[in-house]
């Protein structure tokens, strides 16, 4: 027998001894979807004694709907969620993860469904400035140490009369474009959304940087992760997940 022959059977041994992917049927059968989460991260989720909420939460709850099953909650800490994942304990991580494609030998990642990135704020209605770029001579205000700090700085190298200005914290940085002590701000996502929910005197023009949160699966759960990507784009076509995103952070 040649070497490529042989190859031949090998592989066909492999993926004959391979188990298969029964990971939706599973879910199926059980009428359940198993989500684990670490409660303790308002707004995306947190537990009292009403039970879990949070953004996280409805998506999860939309998503098994779409799937014609129920979600059900099963709480860890930050650092337990991937072994509970691994060890089949749940089904699903849906707990405000950014893709990591470190993990990518062990699990698998859903499109995004939110960009906690860094993103850049300026007065409503100011059309002087729509992206990082148009920040010559003006004044950028950062959280001081924060990523959007480093950033800033990055851009500084690029353009030469920027000003960062840095602030104690991120809410401090966007009262100061609020008041007008500085021109813009460059702020996570997350606390940007959520201080222009109060404030809509500030709008969000640009998102600069991707830090995507997904939905997570163990590797060989290929079946699943088609399912939820299926889902996940049903609730965007269908404005479900904007309305989700937007009661909990804004619009």
């Amino acid at each position: 027998m040649n070497k490529l022959a042989l190859l031949t059977l090998l592989l066909l041994f492999t993926a004959a001894c391979r188990p298969a992917d029964d990971s939706w049927e599973r879910v199926q059968a059980a009428g359940v979807l198993k989500v684990g989460l670490d409660p303790t991260y308002p707004p995306f989720e947190v537990a009292d004694a009403a039970g879990v909420s949070g953004l996280d939460v409805d998506l999860a709850r939309a998503l098994a709907a779409d799937l014609g099953v129920a979600a059900e909650f099963v709480y860890f800490g930050f650092d337990g969620l991937y072994d509970a994942l691994a060890t089949e304990q749940v089904d699903v991580l849906l707990s405000a993860l950014v893709i990591a494609p470190e993990r990518g030998k062990d699990f698998a990642f859903t499109e995004p469904y939110f960009n906690a990135g860094q993103v850049l704020i300026v007065p409503a209605g100011d059309t002087a400035i729509g992206e990082m770029a148009d920040l010559d001579g003006r004044t950028l205000a950062v959280e001081l140490g924060a990523l959007g700090h480093v950033e800033a700085t990055t851009w500084a190298k690029r353009i030469p009369d920027l000003t960062v200005r840095p602030y104690t914290t991120g809410d401090e940085a966007l009262t100061a474009v609020l008041t007008g002590e500085a021109d813009a701000a460059l702020i996570d996502a997350i606390s940007g959304r959520l201080y222009l929910k109060e404030q809509p005197q500030l709008q969000i023009v640009q998102e600069v940087t991707v830090e995507p949160f997904a939905i997570i699966v163990r590797i060989e759960d290929e079946q699943l992760l088609a399912r939820l990507n299926t889902s996940l784009e049903d609730l965007r076509q269908s404005g479900e997940l904007d309305d989700i995103i937007g009661k909990w952070l804004g619009d």
